[in-house]
């Protein structure tokens, strides 16, 4: 079996990742929040961190990394008085698989998404050996998988994601660089709207830039651009990410795990044609 190298890794997490992404801009989350009677906004918190259980800010805070913990502070724990960890999960799980369905059509039965969902939930499932340090994987990965194939795909690439992003953590951390200073320098690579993650994340003008200033004097900025430093810096940590999210893809090998991009790229290239991945609502990463 051949390795997966960490491009590689990030291809399968890349082509399967609208898969999951959906989940963040579907309204029927929204929908079953709503009859819940969670508020807007407090549904993320909610959704996302129930698998931490009925915690209060400061562990969601830590994990999600690039909020403003005012924020989140007016989200948890009032969210847990309106419903239960459980219930908001099986709520989020309920809208994944409405909204699937509704953007993939009979596809959610086909042979393609029971192999895709396959190969995924052995590449989660393996991530269970490397759960040391990435508190967001491990609390999901203690669910309950679900039955239908187009939920255990979900379900897999959300433990995939939560790795990776556990591992990206760790790579900012050891960098020196903050959550809002996180987004600043993923704005100033002009590949987000700053104004937008600005406004998502609930940071104010002002705190933005004391941070960009830092950023400044560190040498990662000029102007609101990123400097020849910052994107040696950015590229370093994508690097780093890459190779930390590798080994929940080895089990796979490198056939496999193209695999598994070769059979998600269609289906997340569906979703994201039929405007799934639209920010009609803010995508929290």
């Amino acid at each position: 079996m051949t390795d997966v190298t960490p491009a590689l890794a990030r291809e399968a997490w890349r082509l399967a990742e609208p898969l999951h992404a959906m989940i963040y801009f579907a309204p029927e989350v929204r929908e079953r929040f709503a009859a819940l009677g969670v508020p807007a906004g407090t549904d993320y918190f909610a959704s996302r961190g129930a698998a931490l259980g009925p915690v209060g800010p400061a562990p969601v805070v830590a994990t999600f990394y690039n909020f403003n913990p005012a924020l989140v502070a007016r989200a948890l724990p009032a969210a847990w008085e309106i419903v239960t960890p459980a219930a908001a999960l099986a709520a989020r799980l309920d809208a994944a698989g409405a909204a699937l369905t509704r953007g993939l059509g009979d596809a959610v039965g086909s042979p393609e998404m029971a192999e895709a969902a396959e190969l995924a939930r052995r590449a989660a499932e393996s991530a269970g050996a490397y759960a040391a340090g990435r508190a967001l994987f491990a609390a999901h990965a203690d669910l309950d998988w679900p039955q239908a194939p187009h939920l255990v795909l979900w379900h897999a690439q959300t433990l995939l994601r939560e790795f990776r992003g556990d591992g990206h953590l760790a790579a900012l951390l050891v960098a020196g660089v903050s959550g809002l200073q996180s987004i600043i320098l993923h704005a100033a690579s002009g590949k987000a709207n700053a104004g937008f993650l600005r406004s998502s994340r609930g940071w104010s003008t002002e705190q933005w830039a004391d941070e960009a200033a830092a950023l400044r004097e560190r040498g990662l900025l000029t102007g609101d651009e990123l400097s020849d430093q910052g994107r040696a810096l950015r590229d370093g940590l994508e690097a780093d990410t890459d190779r930390l999210a590798a080994p929940a893809y080895q089990v796979l090998g490198a056939d496999g795990a193209a695999r598994l991009a070769e059979l998600a790229r269609p289906l997340s290239r569906t979703l994201v044609k039929a405007g799934f991945l639209a920010p009609a609502m803010p995508p929290r990463r």
